[in-house]
């Protein structure tokens, strides 16, 4: 083997030394991101609110902790079933109350409703009382640890 062909052979064997370095530093670099998402926290979500009213469309909150998440907060659409009134019965008609303060135990808030009317000689309770969720989950400040 000549001198330059023994140059040669020397010369590409150290550009696939470093073409294999570089491509495993890029895969640490990538893992080092990997590893970074990993302090994001699960989405803590509040209940569904509607938009208008007490059902039908609305939104929720999400909301999760970590020093190096790109988005601890963010907003989702969901629906909530218009048949709460079912419960009282279609020919009970009731003068229902604003609904009351939410019940920090419970996620939950409730308003009674007084007979109004009673169609077609229905047999109807004088009061009902009626509950839904509370709105949504309080926003949370991040604490910045490093301070």
């Amino acid at each position: 083997m000549s001198g330059q062909q023994q140059w040669t052979l020397l010369a590409v064997m150290a550009l696939l030394v470093l073409t294999v370095t570089a491509g495993e530093g890029g895969k640490a670099e990538k893992q080092g991101k990997k590893d970074r998402k990993s302090d994001c926290g699960e989405w803590q979500w509040s209940v569904c609110v509607a938009n208008e009213g007490d059902c039908g469309l609305g939104t929720r909150e999400g909301t999760r902790t970590g020093t190096d998440c790109k988005q601890t907060i963010k907003t989702q659409r969901c629906k909530i079933p218009c048949n709460w009134k079912k419960q009282f019965g279609g020919e009970c008609k009731y003068d229902f109350q604003a609904w009351g303060e939410c019940d920090l135990v419970t996620g939950k808030k409730n308003r009674t409703g007084v007979l109004k009317r009673a169609l077609m000689d229905a047999t109807c309770p004088n009061t009902v009382s009626a509950t839904k969720p509370c709105g949504k989950i309080p926003k949370t400040k991040l604490q910045d640890s490093s301070k």
